[in-house]
């Protein structure tokens, strides 16, 4: 026989309606498995300070074109970034100012 639950039923009720589920929870997973890669972090880094092309990005980063091009491609595709073609140059930048707040809030968590 399960135990009785402690918790009062709003609480219960509020815990039920909070925690995500079906695709909103499958929706902040993609979300957050882009933070989880180094090279990444590091791109979304430069991207909050300036928007910038590969071949700068690479260059400031230490990074080999070829990996911060396909790196730009899953941010792209992951939403987080956006592209500003000018001329034959397409500039990356963040497209959303909350993907920085997100970056300052686990180095804030970290005690950084």
């Amino acid at each position: 026989m399960a135990e009785p639950l402690l918790l009062d039923r709003r609480t219960q009720g509020m815990v039920e309606d909070y925690v995500p589920e079906g695709e909103i929870l499958s929706s902040l997973v993609r979300f957050f498995s882009v933070f989880a890669d180094g090279t990444r972090l590091k791109i979304l880094s430069a991207l909050a300070i300036s928007e910038m092309c590969v071949t700068d990005i690479s260059r400031v980063l230490g990074i080999n074109q070829t990996t911060v091009s396909h790196q730009l491609r899953f941010l792209k595709d992951a939403g987080l970034a956006e592209t500003d073609r000018h001329g034959k140059i397409i500039f990356y930048s963040l497209r959303n100012d909350v993907v920085n707040d997100v970056l300052l809030k686990g180095v804030e968590f970290l005690g950084a």
